[in-house]
């Protein structure tokens, strides 16, 4: 996604972030192609409907060893924010602004969205891909602790976790005898909350 939006060329400001929004989307949509298309060839029918469940993010299977790469995992990515806080919080003023106060855009966004990319390959690969926790949860803290990172990272990392907790919980009681994917909950509240934050900040 970053290489593709680099090589289409954003320059600054919102044009710069449309570009990377559709490379993302265009990346994603074509890897989703390439998973169900292995998914069709590789497994039986039993095999697809329990790698679908899995898709769509589910914490059943998760067990306790799993936390020995979770963790560590989980506690890198957190330190590498924190230890950019400074950086993040010039990124807030936009790119050129950051550039002037002498931060290398280049080395702080390869580093930060390196680390992005491992925390959430790792998690992913351990209960699924779970949707809109990492999208609307730090909106939503934005709201409540404010733009400066430094209580904002803490801030977020902690919402989201006791977010998925929950979402896990009301996953497992909305329908009795079924566990739906966390995925499935966490879209139901995550799409119309990141709505409310969109037309939030058309109207600002």
């Amino acid at each position: 996604v970053a290489g593709l939006a680099h090589v289409a060329g954003g320059g600054a400001g919102p044009r710069q972030a449309a570009v990377i929004i559709l490379a993302g989307i265009a990346g994603s949509q074509m890897f989703n192609a390439l998973t169900a298309l292995i998914i069709a060839q590789s497994a039986s029918a039993e095999q697809a409907r329990g790698i679908m469940f899995w898709l769509l993010g589910n914490l059943s299977g998760v067990r306790w060893p799993d936390s020995w790469l979770a963790v560590p995992v989980a506690a890198l990515g957190l330190a590498v924010t924190l230890w950019h806080i400074r950086t993040l919080d010039a990124f807030a003023f936009g790119a050129e602004a950051a550039a002037a106060l002498g931060i290398d855009l280049r080395r702080a966004q390869a580093v930060l969205i390196a680390t992005a990319a491992l925390v959430t390959a790792v998690m992913v690969s351990i209960a699924g891909a779970i949707g809109f926790v990492g999208l609307v949860v730090p909106h939503a803290m934005r709201f409540l602790v404010g733009t400066r990172h430094g209580r904002l990272v803490p801030a977020t990392a902690l919402a989201g976790a006791v977010f998925l907790v929950l979402s896990d919980v009301v996953s497992r009681i909305v329908i009795p005898g079924q566990v739906l994917p966390i995925g499935v909950i966490t879209a139901l509240i995550g799409a119309p909350g990141f709505a409310l934050v969109m037309i939030r900040g058309r109207r600002r």
